[in-house]
């Protein structure tokens, strides 16, 4: 049996990308270890879904800079170490390394003198992240070595991956080979959502309610505030409209303070932590998703799980005008607001709230435009990539998808 490894310092229970690569590997038929940070309450090496997980106990406490270089140094000796010793039992075809950091696909080089081949998943676009996260410039000497070492990370490994189209076309103007890489979108698993029960059991809402939902991390860049400034905005002109925010982080109360401040408390519902499972159900019962992105030179590349998720679901999508959504989507499939802009997204609650018949429309052209990049087709996609390198085939690249505005001509 064909032998994978995937390297990614996340917590693999929780990182949908990881595991939706992971277990199509496994489906594939191929035999698939994970190296992965140690989540909550897990053990030091599991099975799931058919996946092998080894873990290392770090945590993930990052804030400063000197915090984020230990955990990547700490996380990365131990795949250099861990790698060989498997290698040497396991005979991986490929090692599928996931960043941040970029400079990960370096610590199985012993793999690769062995005779394996290197993918790297370029999950984020790091000079860019540390742009957002700290305030730094393009011409900083920090972000100009992280340029220097994400060009020799991606020119070390065999093959790049990258999340949409915006990001590759990126990463190429700083020297990636276009025949080395391929776009794998961060589309969602269907089937998660075809089987999905109908109800959830404590659901909020009285019968007519108009509810707009977000499900996932409470944290700034995701713009909850912006959300809960537009309702108090709109409230007069959508009486029976709620906000619902499905998750935990550390904006929860500065967001219950918000919403008591503006007076609309009674109107956004902080449901907290939901189970994955469970999300489907939730996505069922809500009428659209709201996903009110904040811009800045790193969130305008932002594609987050949660649009398909809306998509899939059947749900018009009120959504930041951000450079990589709006590369995939038209103004007839997404119900697109101005970034950090509260009244600009008051007045699409508005006009959602009042045209449910738009609301119908909006989500059976984002369908339409949501085909090309669905999983079924990534899936394959990156099937071909690791057969290709297993000898089963040929990797290739693939053509340029359609921008939103050409698939709307």
């Amino acid at each position: 049996m064909r032998t994978v490894c995937v390297v990614t310092q996340s917590v693999y229970e929780t990182d949908p990308r990881v595991r939706r690569k992971a277990e199509a590997l496994a489906a594939a038929g191929y035999s698939v270890d994970v190296l992965a940070l140690r989540g909550a309450g897990a053990t030091r090496s599991f099975v799931l879904n058919g996946v092998n997980v080894q873990t290392l106990g770090l945590g993930k406490m990052r804030g400063s800079l000197a915090r984020y270089a230990y955990e990547y140094a700490a996380f990365f000796l131990w795949v250099l170490v861990r790698v060989p010793v498997l290698m040497r039992r396991r005979r991986y075809v490929a090692i599928d390394v996931n960043t941040l950091p970029d400079f990960l696909i370096f610590a199985p080089v012993c793999a690769r003198w062995m005779g394996a081949r290197l993918i790297l998943d370029m999950h984020e676009i790091t000079p860019e992240f540390y742009m957002s996260k700290y305030g730094m410039t393009p011409t900083s000497r920090i972000v100009r070595a992280l340029v220097f070492l994400e060009k020799i990370s991606f020119d070390f490994a065999d093959y790049v991956v990258t999340i949409n189209e915006p990001i590759q076309e990126l990463l190429e103007s700083r020297g990636l080979a276009p025949s080395k890489s391929i776009v794998v979108m961060n589309a969602v698993d269907e089937s998660r959502f075809t089987t999905a029960a109908r109800e959830t059991p404590g659901v909020p809402g009285a019968p007519g309610t108009f509810a707009m939902m977000y499900h996932g991390t409470l944290t700034p860049i995701y713009g909850l505030d912006i959300a809960i400034e537009a309702l108090a905005l709109a409230a007069p002109q959508i009486p029976q409209a709620e906000l619902w925010i499905l998750g935990s982080g550390t904006e929860r109360q500065a967001l219950a303070d918000l919403a008591e401040r503006r007076g609309i408390a009674s109107r956004v519902k902080l449901i907290g932590h939901v189970n994955p499972s469970e999300i489907p159900a939730w996505l069922n019962r809500c009428d659209v998703g709201i996903l009110p992105i904040r811009r800045d030179v790193f969130l305008d590349f932002a594609f987050p799980n949660k649009l398909p998720e809306f998509i899939v679901s059947g749900k018009a999508v009120l959504v930041s005008r951000l450079k990589a959504i709006r590369h995939y989507f038209s103004d007839d499939a997404l119900a697109f607001c101005e970034p950090n802009d509260p009244s600009d997204l008051a007045a699409q609650m508005i006009r959602v709230y009042r045209d449910r018949e738009l609301c119908n429309r909006l989500a059976a052209r984002a369908r339409e435009e949501y085909a090309p990049i669905r999983w079924d087709l990534m899936k394959q996609r990156y099937l071909d990539l690791v057969n290709g390198v297993a000898g089963i085939g040929e990797p290739a690249g693939q053509p340029k998808l359609a921008r939103a505005d050409q698939a709307s001509r």
